[in-house]
């Protein structure tokens, strides 16, 4: 029987600011908080969603 978790977590993108494009994927929000700091002017949000997060701690 095939593991059924992947379908259930939450999936979070840090995304470029102005291109739009995806820079990296995690499932830790934390993670991608703190990858986002890295990439100056970029966001995080759920993956398949347009929606922002805009908590960057």
């Amino acid at each position: 029987m095939p593991c059924s978790c992947g379908k259930k977590r939450n999936r979070f993108e840090v995304v470029a600011e102005g291109t739009g494009k995806v820079l990296f994927t995690s499932s830790s929000e934390g993670t991608a908080n703190a990858v986002s700091k890295r990439y100056p002017g970029s966001t995080v949000r759920e993956s398949g969603t347009k929606e922002i997060n805009h908590s960057k701690s």
